[in-house]
This record gives C-alpha cells, structure tokens and sequence, in this order.
C-alpha cells in the first residue's frame, strides 16, 4: 500500500509505551504502526524526536461569536491557531464566554456558524446547564451534538447582557443532573462555594486589599472542597456522570479519588498553571496569572504533582480563558478579569515540568494531555496512536528551551504569564488527521482543516 504520511525513526507514545518506530497515515487515519511500512507520499523524519498523540485540551473559552460584547477577546481562527502552534488538535470548547452562552439547540447552532471556515484543529462543544435551560434545552443540545455539559457552582456571567450564562443554585444543579443523567453524557462543574467566595472578596476589597496574594485568601481551599463534595452528594442522588473541573488543591483531589473507591462516576481535571506557578509569585507577575480557583502555594502545588504522578488526577487542561488587555490592566487584584491564556503552552510547559523535570513516564504524558481526556467526552477517533486512530500527533523536541516572547504567540490579544519563562521543550510539528497544520519552520498553515465533532 502506498501511503499519504510516513512518520519514522521517531520515539513514539503507544498504549503499552514508547518505542522507536514508524506511522503510517492513509485518508487522516493511522493505517500502520512498524518498520519497514512501504512508501509514501510524503515522509517526515522524526529522529531525535518524540512523536506523541495531539493533545485534546478539555477546558478552553473562545469568544466567538462576542455578540458586540467580547468580540475582540479570542475568536475561532487566532484561537486555533494557538492550539495548532502548540500540539493541540482537539479540544473541548466551553459553553461560555461567547454571546449567547451555548444553552439550547439555536444557541449551539449560532456558534457552530461562527466557526464555519475557520477552525485550524477539532472542536468538540460542551453544553451548558443554567437555570434558565430545564425546560428543554438539556436535551436539544443533546440532539444537536454536544459532547459534554458544564454548570457553574461559583458565580459567574453578566446579567447586564442578555443571553449570557449563569451558575446554578443548588435545586439547578440537582435538576440539570437528573437531566444530563438521562443523555448519559458528562456534566463538568466549576466547583467553588459562591456565596462564601463572593463575600469575602467583597469585605476584602472594602477593606482595601489590592493584591493577588490577598485575592487567593478569598478563596480558602475550604471553598473549593465544600461544593466538590456537594456535587458528588449529588451525583450519587441522581446517577450523573460529572467531572471536576481545574482543582487547585490535592484536598479536593482526595474527595474525588474518596468518591471513585465509592463508586461514584466522578473523574477530575488540573490546569497546567497550577502545576507551574505558586502564590508567592503571583503579585511580582501581576493580574495576567490571575484565575479562580486561585493558584496556590507551594504545597499544593507538590501534592497536585503527586497525583498526577500517582492517579487521581485524570487530566491536564489548560483553562483557556482569554479577554482584552485592559481587563487585566488594573492596580486592583480584585477589578481584574480571572482567567489566564495558555493553550499555547500545555504541551511545551507539561512536557518540560512532568517528563523532563520530574521524571513523568511518556505513557503518563499521553494520558494526561490526550488518552483521559478523549476517554472520558467520548471523542473516541481521538487521544491515541493506534490503529484507526484519526492521525493527530504532535512532534516534541525534548531538552531544547527557549524563552516564549509575545511575538511568539497567536492569541488575538498577545498577553500570557508564560511570557519571559524559559521552557525546556518545544513544538516541532502539530499534525491533524494526517496534514501538517503547525511546522516549526514554516509556521501554522493558513488552511482552516479543522472541524466540529457532534456526538
């Protein structure tokens, strides 16, 4: 057989591990894994490199379309972009920031538009659960091919702007579970304790407190591991599947592993941020590091890392969650907008500070970036180099840093707290379904190849 692509002399991430080999790509399908495969069209010498599965990014905002309120925050074509720069060829797209929230069939329908022609990498969609969409709308995103759903339990939204999301009170979170229950797909949830959180940022801003340091004391891990809890009570009443959205603290992580031995259907999430900065540097970095749950100090980070390398932790996301400049530029910790931009940087930066810093095995990379994630939304064609795979990979050159400048980046605002850090590793080539979309030489291709996938 005459192949499309021969991947060889690669160190390639399979199931059982790594292994020095060659990949073979026939019509974007992982059609041969071994030496010797035959010909074909085009062949990429991998040597020195190590050729991994894309990785599905299961937390990232785009704002698109910003309705006339976020227009200018990250739109489909600079966002995708991003992923392709940075060996992401897939992801799990949010069901907000972009106006309107995706809530019901018109509204999902109104986003798919927006990306028509315009997406450099996949795209799966999560639906959101609110208290204005148990009416019908659980199930028309259902139909019209949601992967996932995801509620906030920590306030969020504007409801200045019409058709914006919003969290859910406790008796929405226990309907939109029976709900979801019933599609057999996945509920994710930001859990943090709304009103304890609210309130103690608000005393601490009357105070006068200013500082990012002082921001991460409004958010106690108490009120990370209270709702993480609550959520489960409910997932045990209502037979859900959920997920834990981007812990920040092994305590919270200990609940969800409590729950699994229990036999909950609960799997959990961190974001590489928490695995890579602490409190004490947040104020010297300023409000572009600035996200809830906050990023916290040292220890947790440690026993974040545990999990990762032990089990509890199933996934690395990255939180993509960006807005424009003038939304992080305050003196104030407390007036910026929570949320950090990173899409770009989950493979380098994951690579560098598991594999190359701490001794992270490649099997446990691709798990945590690619194989967990497509398990757990059901994105079966991806997250693995197998045989009738879709062929995404992205080519890593190991012990190779650099220091990310804003140029670097292509994000539609150019702003990250990765900006300056020497990173250990880099991106030498993304590839989706078998066509090159990123090379280091020649940069992201410009053809958006990119398409929803509807479950």
């Amino acid at each position: 057989m005459a192949y499309d692509v021969i991947i060889k002399n690669g160190l390639v991430i399979l199931n059982g591990g790594e292994v020095e080999t060659d990949v073979a790509v026939k019509d974007g399908v992982i059609a041969a894994i071994g030496h010797d495969l035959g010909e074909a069209k085009e062949v990429i010498d991998a040597k020195g490199l190590i050729v991994s599965p894309g990785m599905v990014d299961a937390h990232v905002h785009i704002t698109d379309p910003g309705g006339g309120f976020r227009d200018f925050w990250e739109g489909y074509v600079t966002g995708t972009k991003a992923c392709a720069k940075g060996g992401v060829t897939s992801f799990m797209e949010m069901p907000l920031n972009q106006v309107p929230a995706t809530v019901d069939k018109e509204s999902l329908d109104i986003k798919y538009a927006a990306g028509k022609d315009k997406l450099h990498v996949d795209v799966a969609s999560f639906g959101g659960v609110v208290p204005f969409n148990l009416d019908g709308g659980i199930q028309e995103l259902d139909e019209d091919g949601v992967a996932a759903y995801k509620c906030f339990m920590a306030t969020c939204g504007d409801r200045t702007i019409e058709g914006d999301f919003m969290n859910v009170d406790d008796y929405s979170l226990y309907e939109g579970m029976k709900q979801v229950a019933k599609t057999g797909k996945v509920l994710a949830i930001h859990a943090e304790n709304a009103a304890i959180t609210d309130r103690l940022g608000e005393i601490a801003y009357e105070n006068g407190e200013t500082t990012l340091k002082a921001y991460v004391e409004t958010r106690p891990v108490f009120t990370e591991v209270e709702p993480i809890k609550r959520a489960i009570t409910f997932a045990k009443e209502t037979g859900c599947r959920i997920h834990i959205c981007h812990i920040a603290c092994p305590e919270g992580v200990a609940e969800v592993v409590k729950a699994q031995e229990e036999g909950v259907d609960v799997t959990c999430e961190t974001c590489t941020h928490y695995l890579y900065f602490e409190t004490d540097e947040l104020d010297a970095i300023g409000p572009v590091v600035k996200c809830s749950p906050p990023i916290r100090d040292k220890k947790a980070q440690d026993g974040l890392w545990e999990y990762v390398a032990n089990g509890g932790l199933d996934f690395v996301t990255s939180d993509h969650s960006p807005c424009t400049p003038d939304l992080k530029d305050k003196d104030n910790a407390f007036e910026a907008w929570g949320g950090i931009s990173g899409v770009q940087n989950n493979v380098d930066v994951l690579f560098d500070e598991g594999v190359q810093k701490r001794d992270l095995s490649l099997t446990q990379f691709a798990n945590i970036i690619a194989t967990n994630p497509a398990k757990r939304y059901n994105l079966d064609r991806k997250g693995e180099i197998a045989i009738g795979k879709d062929a995404d990979f992205v080519l890593i050159k190991p012990d190779s840093p650099y220091v990310l400048q804003a140029e670097d980046l292509e994000y539609y605002n150019k702003i990250s707290p990765y900006i300056g850090r020497e990173i250990g590793a880099q991106i030498e080539r993304t590839i989706l379904r078998g066509e090159t979309i990123y090379s280091k030489e020649e940069g992201v291709s410009e053809e958006a190849m990119g398409v929803f996938i509807k479950k």
